[in-house]
């Protein structure tokens, strides 16, 4: 990101007035180990936030929150004057990730969707990352999502965030990242001869048919079209155990979508990184979240026909979690330093889609001929 680049990020952050945004030009190099990489942490905090610039180095530490696929968290803690501590995250994009990321559209979602209650909020951006608040939380593991208790939360607090209203175009996007990710991943070339090997098995006349079939079958369910989250994985799920409060975290891949791709993602996301899709909810577990997302306040007045269209709605936009983080992963496999089998991930995630295509594309156009009836 150059000087440009964060002139127009801190634009965009402001927007709204809502609160101060800092920037800094300075740029992390995201390959450094820890103690290499925390000189320059506290170099960027001095620079981003002139009240820090004075203080001895000693009143800095630097740790590790966590490292997702494609970002890297960090926790600052700073010792101000007279022994008062502050704490912020600094978090560093992974490279190459504006590939696949709209980085302007998420930083327009931060300010509103902060302004609303979600997330950390948002102190200010530099090169190639961000600085937010500090939230004092465990971050969630895949089991943790299937609890009732703390699923019944994460429906209510989905509930909400589909309620905030973020301006500019309402259009749901995600046709428009899968045709974008398949022009992407299509045309990729490989230099390793194993990744070339493993690429060169992918028929994309196949996937390209897949997606017409799947766009095809989604657009007669009329699913609401919500800012949607987009990615809501154990990984950016924060829980506070005192004061059992939910947090929704990280909101790059956020943006207006169709309500049953973010629930059927969510879904998805219960096999855990090791992918064992045998823990996709099942159906009475996907009705305990429907009613508590449809209904918060009261959860067992929700009607049968209204559970039922947010099952077959979830249900087939499954599908389409599958293709759109399987060409995801195409193009990280290219793109990406990081350590990954990211081709590996993109068979995993496209032969589930064809293990359960023909079971959810029955269940929609059962479901459909039967609304065509009524």
């Amino acid at each position: 990101m150059g000087a440009t680049e964060i002139w127009n990020a801190m634009e965009v952050a402001r927007g709204a007035r809502v609160f101060e945004i800092h920037s800094s030009s300075l740029t992390i190099d995201h390959s450094l180990s820890l103690p290499d990489m925390t000189p320059r942490i506290i170099e960027l905090c001095k620079d981003m936030f002139k009240k820090w610039s004075k203080l001895d180095d000693s009143r800095f530490s630097v740790e590790t929150v966590s490292g997702g696929i494609t970002n890297l968290l960090l926790k600052v803690s700073v010792e101000e004057e007279k022994g008062k501590l502050e704490l912020v995250t600094v978090r560093l994009y992974g490279p190459n990730t504006e590939y696949v990321i709209n980085r302007e559209r998420e930083l327009q979602a931060i300010k509103y969707l902060s302004n609303a209650g979600f997330g950390a909020k948002l102190l200010g951006v530099f090169g190639n990352g961000m600085v937010q608040s500090f939230i004092n939380a465990r971050t969630l593991i895949s089991s943790d999502m299937r609890k009732p208790k703390l699923a019944a939360e994460i429906a209510k607090q989905l509930h909400k965030f589909h309620e905030v209203e973020i301006p500019g175009s309402k259009e749901p996007q995600l046709w428009n990242d899968i045709s974008r990710f398949f022009e992407k991943a299509s045309v990729l070339e490989f230099d390793d001869s194993e990744k070339k090997r493993m690429y060169n098995m992918v028929s994309f006349k196949e996937v390209h048919d897949e997606i017409f079939k799947l766009k095809e079958l989604t657009g007669l369910l009329n699913a609401p079209v919500v800012f949607a989250h987009n990615d809501l994985l154990s990984g950016n799920l924060m829980f506070n155990d005192e004061e059992e409060k939910l947090y929704f975290i990280d909101f790059e891949y956020g943006s207006y979508n169709y309500r049953g791709f973010d629930i059927g993602n969510h879904f998805n996301e219960y096999a855990g990184f090791d992918c064992d899709y045998s823990l996709y909810p099942n159906k009475d577990e996907q009705y305990h979240f429907f009613r508590h997302y449809l209904q918060p306040e009261k959860p067992h007045e929700v009607s049968e026909k209204d559970l039922e269209t947010l099952y077959v709605e979830s249900n087939t936009y499954m599908l389409a979690s599958h293709l759109y983080w399987a060409l995801w992963g195409l193009i990280q496999a290219k793109m990406s330093p990081i350590d990954f089998d990211y081709l590996g991930y993109f068979f995993l995630r496209y032969n589930e889609y064809k293990r359960q295509k023909e079971k959810h594309f029955l269940l929609a156009q059962s479901y459909l001929s039967g609304v065509g009836a009524g």
